[in-house]
């Protein structure tokens, strides 16, 4: 059994097949695994992540992942969201008492950024998904329709949907609105806020990404299998149609009875022959899929700016702030006896790509400095900029036409990866998904049934009936 591609796609097709009693040979053409969910080295030897990875309690499969990989306890759970807008209005939303879905009612009716013609909006528009149990008619027709065409279809004031709806969805699936499938939109809010409880909870890696992983190559070696780093595949060998072998760098080929790719989907479409891709139609529209990209930028202070572990910044290019020194804790990588490092998020950045490194610190900068009192004294001791541009394929309307199942009509040959059929966008949890749906074909195919993929969160409280 062969794997191809080390991200998290790969890492849980390869962890669950080993745990399935497979012989797994996995082969990653970068020096560590985790593929985009990863950290560079600076010039000083410190690492950063490339962006900032975070986890929801809907998202079952990837806590059913880390576990398996003893990662689990390296992710720390808040209950508290905290938004800040430039006028320094501060909103919490955190659950109290209530039963779903009225369990954040209380912090949604004293949310000081939106006015009360705002939330009764967003109220009606929540109600709409709730009682569809999460499947609306006007956004589940034939004609996929974009999220922002829903929420004016739904009459959401400008406020609503800049201040609830914009920041929730674009940092959740790294894409405007006018861009995203309503559909993936509003599954974001039945999953995360409406059917359960915990869905919102908000889980942060408490290590850097290149640790997080650590536990995978060890999960797949103490079963008998093996981890190759800096091994990328060059071609692939079909024989009437069957896949019988992988050709790596230096001409070695390696054989197996079945071959996962767990690639991008450019990179799946470069590597497979013509005939194969007629031969398995719903691989003819590799190329149609678009990307969008993410920008993370690392600022480091001399003195503490910020006591929150992470903060959500409306109405600005920057949308996340995350105090890595918190996170981190005492002793950790981040950790600096006066200063403070912040990583900050921004999703769909495409306005940043064509800035210079120079330009995109300085414009963030003055948001920080505007949304955090503290930071307007400190000085900035050092500054990175890490660009993103083709970090997920975008979640356009009609995007699911084109994302074919894990199992194709070829013989050994079976795919993973966040683009493929999965339910999910492109997230952490649609990569872990496509990775067990990958590893349930390779099973079934050696006539073996096993049940990977995980349930979602159930539907609890009041919620249950409308499910």
């Amino acid at each position: 059994m062969i794997v191809i591609g080390g991200g998290l796609a790969g890492l849980a097709a390869g962890v669950a097949l080993a745990d399935a009693g497979c012989r797994v040979r996995l082969f990653e053409q970068r020096p560590h695994l985790g593929g985009r969910a990863t950290s560079y080295a600076l010039p000083n030897g410190e690492h950063v992540d490339n962006c900032q990875h975070v986890t929801l309690g809907c998202c079952t499969n990837l806590a059913d992942f880390y576990r398996r990989v003893g990662a689990a306890e390296k992710i720390e759970f808040f209950d508290r969201l905290v938004f800040l807008d430039p006028q320094g209005l501060t909103g919490i939303m955190e659950a109290d008492f209530l039963p779903a879905p009225i369990h954040m009612t209380g912090s949604f009716l004293f949310f000081a950024p939106l006015s009360y013609v705002d939330k009764l909006s967003i109220a009606r528009a929540l109600t709409a998904i709730l009682f569809a149990g999460g499947r609306p008619k006007d956004a589940y027709g034939a004609e996929p329709i974009s999220m922002l065409e829903w929420l004016r279809r739904r009459k959401q004031t400008p406020a609503a949907i800049e201040r609830f709806w914009r920041v929730v969805l674009v940092s959740a699936l790294n894409e405007e609105l006018d861009r995203t499938d309503a559909r993936f939109g509003i599954d974001v809010f039945w999953k995360a806020f409406l059917a359960n409880r915990t869905g919102y909870r908000m889980g942060v890696p408490s290590v850097p990404l290149s640790e997080l992983y650590d536990g995978c190559r060890t999960a797949i070696e103490k079963k008998g299998g093996e981890v190759i780093l800096r091994s990328p595949v060059r071609t692939l060998r079909f024989e009437g149609g069957t896949l019988r072998a992988a050709i790596f760098d230096g001409a070695r080929e390696e054989t197996a009875e079945s071959f996962i790719l767990a690639l991008p989907q450019d990179r799946t479409a470069e590597l497979l022959p013509k005939e194969i891709r007629f031969a398995n139609p719903a691989l003819n529209h590799l190329e149609k899929f678009k990307v969008s990209p993410i920008t993370g930028v690392h600022f480091w202070f001399d003195r503490q700016v910020t006591h929150e572990p992470f903060i959500t910044l409306l109405d600005t290019q920057t949308q996340w702030i995350f105090n890595k020194t918190a996170l981190y804790g005492p002793g950790g990588t981040a950790a600096d006896a006066k200063g403070q490092y912040l990583q900050l998020v921004i999703s769909a950045s495409y306005d940043l790509l064509r800035k210079s490194r120079e330009e995109i610190i300085d414009l963030c900068l003055k948001e920080v400095r505007q949304a955090l009192p503290a930071a307007r004294e400190a000085q900035l001791v050092k500054a990175t900029v890490i660009k993103e541009a083709t970090a997920t394929f975008s979640p356009e309307p009609g995007v699911d036409q084109w994302r074919p199942t894990q199992e194709t009509k070829s013989t050994g040959l079976f795919l993973a990866g966040d683009w493929t059929q999965t339910g999910w966008p492109a997230t952490m949890e649609g990569a872990v998904r496509s990775g067990y749906l990958a590893a349930e074909a390779v099973l079934r195919s050696s006539s073996v049934t096993q049940r990977l993929l995980q349930p979602d969160l159930p539907v609890t409280g009041l919620s249950r009936l409308f499910a």
